[in-house]
C-alpha cells in the first residue's frame, strides 16, 4: 500500500523576509521624495550676491520699519535663510560629535524600528515581542529624554537661536526696495509662514513611503 503524500510544511519564520529588506525599498523611496523637494526649494534659492549685497544695506530708522524688512526679506530670501540656519544647525552638531551621534542614532531608531518597519513583522529583542504602540511608547519617551534631559536640546535651541538672530539682523538691515516678488511669493509673506510649508510639504513627500512601509 502506497503511503500518502506527504505535504509540504513551509516554516513562517524562514517565508518571512527580514525587516531590512522589506523596508529598503521604503527608505528609499523616501530618500528619493526628500531630494526632489530639496531640489525643488534648491531651484528657488536666490544668488548669494544679492543677499550679500554690501550697498544694499542701511540701518531702519524704525523699529516698525525693521519688522517691515524682515517680513518683506524673509519672503523673498527665504530659501537663503533656511540655508543658513541650516548651517549654523550643522556647524554646531560638527562641533560636539557625541551629540551629533546621538541624534542620528536617534533618527536611525525611528526610520527602522517604527516608520519603516511593516506591520505585519512585530519587533522582537531579546526574545521579547514588542508591539507598535509599545515600540511608538518607548521611542516616544527617549526622544523626550534626548531633547529635554541632555545636552543635545540646549545645543539644538542655541544654535537655532543664533540662526534666527542672524536672519533677522540680515533681514532688518537690507533694504527691500529693489526685490520684486511674485504674487504667490507676496501672498504668503512672512518667515513663519515659508517654515510651515516647507514642513508641511516635507511631510506630505514622506507620507506616502511610510504608508506603504507599515501596509
Amino acid at each position: 500500500m502506497a503511503s500518502p503524500p506527504t505535504l509540504p510544511i513551509s516554516n513562517p519564520a524562514q517565508s518571512q523576509p527580514p525587516i531590512s529588506a522589506t523596508a529598503t525599498p521604503a527608505f528609499r523611496a523616501f530618500l528619493t521624495r526628500i531630494s526632489s523637494s530639496f531640489r525643488h526649494l534648491s531651484s528657488n534659492r536666490r544668488p548669494w550676491p544679492e543677499l550679500l549685497d554690501r550697498s544694499s544695506l542701511s540701518r531702519p530708522d524704525s523699529l516698525s520699519e525693521a519688522a517691515s524688512r524682515i517680513r518683506k526679506n524673509s519672503s523673498y530670501f527665504r530659501v537663503n535663510y533656511l540655508t543658513l540656519i541650516a548651517l549654523v544647525l550643522s556647524l554646531s552638531l560638527l562641533s560636539h560629535p557625541f551629540s551629533l551621534l546621538v541624534l542620528l542614532s536617534l533618527l536611525a531608531a525611528w526610520l527602522f524600528l517604527y516608520l519603516f518597519r511593516p506591520s505585519d513583522q512585530p519587533l522582537v529583542v531579546l526574545g521579547r515581542t514588542f508591539s507598535d504602540r509599545e515600540t511608538l511608547g518607548v521611542l516616544v519617551l527617549s526622544t523626550v529624554v534626548v531633547v529635554f534631559l541632555t545636552s543635545v536640546g540646549s545645543l539644538l535651541i542655541s544654535a537655532l537661536l543664533v540662526g534666527i538672530g542672524i536672519v533677522c539682523a540680515h533681514g532688518a538691515f537690507r533694504v527691500p526696495e529693489d526685490l520684486f516678488l511674485d504674487d504667490q511669493e507676496a501672498a504668503s509673506t512672512g518667515f513663519m509662514s515659508f517654515i510651515g510649508g516647507a514642513a508641511s510639504s516635507a511631510a506630505a513627500a514622506a507620507a506616502p513611503a511610510v504608508i506603504s512601509a507599515r501596509v
